[in-house]
């Protein structure tokens, strides 16, 4: 008879800080894309994008993501990451390739996460 293990909650924020020092330095100056599932809907997605430089205003961006890939989203402060901003679905791809077209970031200052 096999045994059942039980399966631990995943934190999608748990990799951010966890073996810094195993990295190069500079690494703290990658912008983190990350996606994960909601609780409370079967399927809904939720974006996060987190440690984009004080250089943008990042309520200023969530409003151009809103228009341009036609989503809801908004700027939280979250007590440990700063300011996160969080994007309704999977908007990974579409979010790096808006980084880089527009020249805010470069493909090796993007780190993405997620399924």
């Amino acid at each position: 008879m096999s045994a059942i293990q039980n399966l631990h909650s995943f934190n999608p924020f748990a990799d951010a800080s966890k073996g810094d020092d195993l990295h190069p330095t500079g690494t703290e100056d990658y912008t983190h894309i990350r996606i994960q599932q909601m609780d409370n809907q079967e399927g809904a997605t939720l974006t996060t994008v987190q440690r984009i430089t004080d250089n943008f205003d990042k309520k200023e961006l969530v409003k151009a993501f809103k228009k341009k890939f036609t989503c809801n989203g908004t700027v939280i402060e979250h007590p440990e990451y700063g300011e996160v901003m969080q994007l309704q679905g999977d908007q990974c791809k579409t979010i790096c390739h808006f980084f880089i077209n527009t020249g805010l970031a470069k493909d090796d200052q993007l780190k993405v996460h997620g399924f």
